[in-house]
């Protein structure tokens, strides 16, 4: 699986030109309601398996959590069902607010 830091994925999203992403966030709802990057879509990671066919598997799918460990493990097993397309944040939410958006709140 892939891994794209922080500023990577800013500039991802930043670029018209560029297929965008899926952010597909695996926290708690808690957790997302607390800080989420914008645009992203909240899915469990307890829920993933049951929501699979919400997932375009064509599309480049960014795996987020907090620090990145839940979101791995999440890339894991989308690769495993099927999903070619499937990279990690590294660092999370929590890398996201330190070198990105500095006005999102941590936890």
């Amino acid at each position: 699986m892939q891994s794209l830091a922080a500023q990577e994925l800013n500039s991802w999203l930043d670029d018209g030109e560029r297929d965008q992403p899926v952010l597909l966030d695996v926290r708690e709802p808690w957790e997302f309601e607390t800080c989420h990057i914008e645009g992203s879509v909240t899915m469990p990671m307890n829920t993933v398996p049951d929501n699979l066919k919400a997932l375009d598997a064509d599309q480049p799918i960014i795996c987020i959590c907090h620090h990145g460990v839940r979101s791995m493990q999440v890339g894991m097993y989308l690769e495993q069902q099927g999903f070619t397309r499937v990279i990690n944040l590294t660092g999370g939410v929590d890398a996201w607010a330190k070198q990105v958006d500095s006005t999102m709140p941590t936890y």
